[in-house]
């Protein structure tokens, strides 16, 4: 004999176990699919791994929030994205800069120590925007590996070319990338 369990949610909305276990298939395999490049994005975005992956998890969470109160989600990788573009941005504001007369005032004080970073971080920019002056062949290859952050079996997968033909073409790539970065 069948018997269905209901799960009352706030404001009256109730789900069976089996609508709730098809939520949580769903955004398992969205977290599958989309939560390498979610990594990516906030890294970018906020250049700290671990509060990039504290975005992606709040991210997550907030959506299985939408889902269980009944939320329907057309395309879900891009109300992940937009979710955590959301995020980041609530992020930003938390972080605002404060003036350098304030942080004077309470002991900070400027070195060079950080010009060093900062300078490899600039240049890791000019770099990445170089990328976009290679041939078509190298600018994909080069996006996979060092924007997407994809190993080299990964972009053997995705291009159906082996690991050895894409260890080849990342070298190339680096090659021309440096060519390119030096006359800059």
């Amino acid at each position: 004999m069948y018997v269905l369990v209901h799960v009352r949610l706030n404001k009256g909305i109730i789900m069976t176990k089996d609508q709730e276990k098809q939520l949580q298939t769903e955004l398992t395999s969205a977290h599958h699919d989309y939560e390498k490049g979610l990594n990516a994005r906030a890294f970018f975005k906020v250049h700290d791994r671990s509060t990039g992956e504290d975005l992606v998890q709040n991210t997550f969470m907030k959506t299985w929030a939408y889902l269980v109160k009944g939320g329907k989600i057309e395309v879900m990788k891009a109300f992940l994205y937009h979710i955590l573009n959301n995020l980041i941005i609530d992020e930003y504001r938390k972080h605002k800069s404060n003036s350098l007369d304030a942080l004077l005032e309470r002991g900070f004080e400027p070195n060079d120590e950080d010009s060093g970073r900062l300078l490899n971080v600039l240049d890791g920019k000019a770099a990445i925007s170089l990328i976009h002056s290679l041939p078509e062949k190298y600018m994909k290859i080069m996006r996979m590996r060092y924007v997407q952050m994809l190993s080299l079996r990964e972009m053997s997968l995705i291009t159906g070319q082996t690991k050895n033909t894409m260890a080849v073409q990342v070298h190339r790539g680096l090659g021309k990338l440096k060519l390119l970065y030096a006359r800059a």
